[in-house]
């Protein structure tokens, strides 16, 4: 069994490197291009050139589909497999069944992608494709694969700007503004040891009492040790760190709206402006940024941001909530489900970056060949539902605190239609019975 789950560990870990690859992949090629622009007769730069640039995108796209269609399928079904009734039980028989369901799945896929090619474009030129597997089956289910990959960013990219305020709040030390730490921290440290006598006196035969007293007193250790803290933490720290970081996240968050709002009016007026439109001038021969190597530096960092984002806005939402790993209580199929969906995610970055406009360098390889990309309304579209879901959501996220008021000066708190949070200001009983407020 630890052969298995060693196995296991090696194809997941190499599927979220391929995912590190992806996410690096535009990034690096933009940084090579400016170097280009900067040293072009360079001897020692002579190495970096488009061929190698081109190889990497064709080899990001080889490996992709490589995890997705065969390594993670493999992962699963072997996990779950047992060998088939009859045979010797052993690593034999697992990997046995583990490449029949492979086999089918294969065929169920290729039927689907078969039958949903033929109903979309069902003319003789395309009728004769569909037999060719190399040249257009592949390419045409990653680009599939890459359309709902960029469903799933667009979905997740807007929660996650919107969220990394607040995830950001829960990492850093807040300004302690007309706060008494140590008055909190002492009427906390009552709460936890009036919660310990209460453990302490009941028996052991009520055992739902002492499990959800030990799970409050285990969530009034964590507030005492995020107070503990901040009262620890140096005045830089609490007043200079903080509103830093989230004025450059609000900066982050504008640039990033503002450029699809450009890219927007730039599809209206110019066909050029298309992911698939034509061919820029090459590597190393012009600028893609209109500020030089300022502008690709601020194109890298907010495609970074922007995967971020994503990532912590996956997370965020209810459906996608219980694949959040944990440490020492992550199932091996947890893992492997991390793993794909990490891969989607990344795999469509350079895709959504070029297509909201955040950079214009040209998608190469594979990634370039997409067919939808050449459709102007669904390009736009996504431009549309990618501005005005991050602004909602923005919106949303920055007038919480008012609605929370409102409703509480409504009386509708009581139907709990916001969400409240142990560390708001709000007043609940303690453990003996008494009103506190922290």
């Amino acid at each position: 069994m630890e052969h298995i789950s060693v196995v296991m560990l090696f194809l997941s870990t190499f599927t979220l490197a391929v995912s590190a690859g992806a996410v690096l992949l535009l990034p690096f090629s933009i940084i090579s291009n400016e170097i280009l622009l900067c040293f072009p007769q360079n001897y020692y730069i002579q190495w970096l050139n488009g061929s190698l640039i081109h190889g990497l995108w064709n080899l990001a796209s080889l490996f992709s589909n490589l995890c997705l269609f065969v390594l993670m399928p493999f992962a699963f079904f072997f996990l779950e497999s047992e060998g088939f009734a009859g045979l010797k039980k052993g690593i034999r028989a697992r990997i046995l069944e583990t490449l029949v369901m492979l086999i089918l799945l294969a065929l169920l896929i290729l039927g689907i992608v078969w039958v949903a090619s033929a109903l979309i474009d069902n003319d003789a030129a395309s009728m004769e494709s569909l037999y060719d597997l190399w040249e257009f089956y592949l390419p045409y289910l990653y680009s599939c694969i890459s359309l709902m990959g960029c469903l799933l960013l667009l979905l997740c990219t807007p929660v996650g700007l919107s969220r990394m305020f607040t995830v950001m709040g829960q990492l850093l030390v807040k300004p302690t503004i007309l706060e008494d730490l140590d008055e909190q921290i002492y009427i906390i440290t009552l709460e936890e040891e009036s919660l310990q006598r209460r453990i302490n006196g009941l028996s052991s035969s009520v055992e739902y009492n002492i499990m959800e007293l030990e799970q409050e007193l285990e969530n009034v250790k964590t507030l005492k040790t995020k107070l503990e803290r901040r009262k620890k933490a140096s005045a830089w720290e609490r007043n200079l760190v903080y509103p830093a970081v989230m004025v450059l996240l609000l900066i982050e968050t504008f640039i990033s709206v503002l450029l699809v709002a450009c890219n927007i009016l730039c599809l209206l007026v110019d066909e050029t402006a298309m992911p698939k439109g034509t061919r820029g001038p090459g590597i190393g021969n012009a600028s893609l940024s209109t500020f030089g190597f300022v502008g690709a530096a601020l194109e890298i960092i907010l495609i970074f941001y922007l995967m971020v984002s994503s990532v912590v806005g996956f997370y965020s939402l209810r459906f996608f909530g219980n694949f959040t790993p944990k440490k020492d209580d992550t199932t091996m199929t947890k893992i492997i489900g991390n793993c794909v969906s990490i891969l989607v995610l990344s795999s469509a970055l350079p895709v959504m970056s070029r297509t909201l406009g955040i950079t214009r360098f040209d998608l190469l390889g594979d990634f370039g060949r997409f067919n939808w990309l050449g459709n102007f309304y669904i390009v736009l579209s996504y431009n549309l539902l990618f501005a005005i879901v991050t602004t909602l959501c923005l919106i949303r996220q920055f007038t919480s605190a008012v609605r929370e008021e409102l409703f509480k000066a409504l009386g509708l708190h009581k139907l709990q239609l916001s969400n409240t949070t142990r560390d708001s200001d709000t007043t609940k009983p303690s453990a003996n019975g008494h009103q506190k407020t922290l």
